[in-house]
């Protein structure tokens, strides 16, 4: 059985499995159906078991629906859990409106998340982006209000640029930065990253296999009614060149006996000590092939194969990810 080890979030931050647990595909997403929600508790309960305990949630994830499943599984067993709440973005009728990061909104967002969660106290709570509309002092300023009250133990940030999270730190300490980031989204390799590792500030990483192009499974052209298509990297010839790069990928992966998903996890995870791979699961039965990703470690050669052939502007087209 693999032993998830755990690291230390953030300078002086708490321990945290390297391992983290996303959560928001149990509730509906773009639109598609609930996930059983029996498996899904089952599913948290299973990682909790084998020692991941960090848990990313929203509380406009399935409007509030994710935060309930949340709770219902770390019921009775608080403190196996670390608990990492975003909040900010407004959805109307399933479709993103915009941004809502005023104090008074935030105040108001939290208590309906303690209350959804069944719990007194969010581990880590983090605007989901920032825009400009609400100076980043007051934002931040009001996470550091929380903090003191005992609502919230420590600040994240979440989709933000260099300049952004140096300004965030400069008012209270920020503990975890959870960007997207992948063999085909490279492109913080040369500022957010450098910054967040100068500040001493953890990275939790979303997105490993960047919307599937990574696991192998996605096939050119995809069904019209496919969510990817909305994003000109699953496009036309920018699909057919981006999947000729995953049989790259798929080689390398079938000469080390994992699969391609493993693989996209395993480089995450080898990027450094103070970088979490957070992976999306809704299943038990993807737990064991995702924990095991945390074994594989590269060669020199598998490196300098991966660095040079999805080297950033390798893969053409972008995603959400890109700020």
């Amino acid at each position: 059985m693999t032993t998830i080890k755990k690291i230390t979030l953030g300078k002086n931050g708490p321990l945290v499995s390297k391992l983290g647990l996303g959560c928001m595909r149990m509730s509906a997403v773009w639109g598609g159906p609930v996930n059983d929600e029996s498996e899904s508790i089952a599913t948290i309960q299973s990682a909790l078991d084998n020692g991941i305990n960090f848990l990313n949630t929203g509380d406009f994830y399935g409007s509030g629906h994710n935060e309930l499943l949340v709770g219902k599984a770390i019921k009775g067993r608080r403190d196996d859990a670390f608990i990492s709440v975003k909040f900010g973005a407004i959805f109307y009728n399933g479709q993103w409106i915009g941004l809502d990061l005023r104090p008074i909104a935030i105040k108001n967002f939290i208590n309906y998340s303690l209350v959804r969660l069944g719990i007194d106290t969010i581990d880590l709570y983090q605007p989901c982006r920032l825009d400009g509309s609400v100076p980043i002092e007051d934002v931040i300023g009001t996470i550091a209000d929380l903090i003191k009250e005992g609502k919230v133990r420590h600040l994240g940030v979440s989709e933000i640029t260099a300049d952004q999270l140096r300004s965030a730190n400069s008012i209270y300490p920020v503990s975890a930065l959870e960007i997207g980031y992948s063999l085909a989204d490279r492109q913080i390799e040369s500022d957010l990253l450098p910054v967040a590792k100068e500040l001493g500030i953890g990275v939790v990483a979303f997105a490993n296999t960047a919307e599937g192009l990574l696991t192998g499974e996605m096939k050119a052209p995809l069904a019209a009614d496919d969510y990817h298509i909305h994003f000109s990297r699953f496009q036309g010839e920018n699909l057919i060149k981006n999947l000729q790069k995953v049989d790259i990928l798929k080689q390398i992966a079938k000469e080390k006996g994992c699969s391609p998903t493993q693989l996209a996890i395993a480089w995450v995870n080898s990027q450094g000590d103070h970088i979490m791979p957070l992976v999306s699961m809704s299943r038990r039965s993807r737990l064991p092939e995702n924990m095991q990703a945390m074994d594989l470690v590269f060669t020199a050669e598998e490196m300098q194969i991966l660095d040079k052939e999805f080297a950033e502007g390798a893969i053409l087209g972008g995603t959400y990810l890109q700020r």
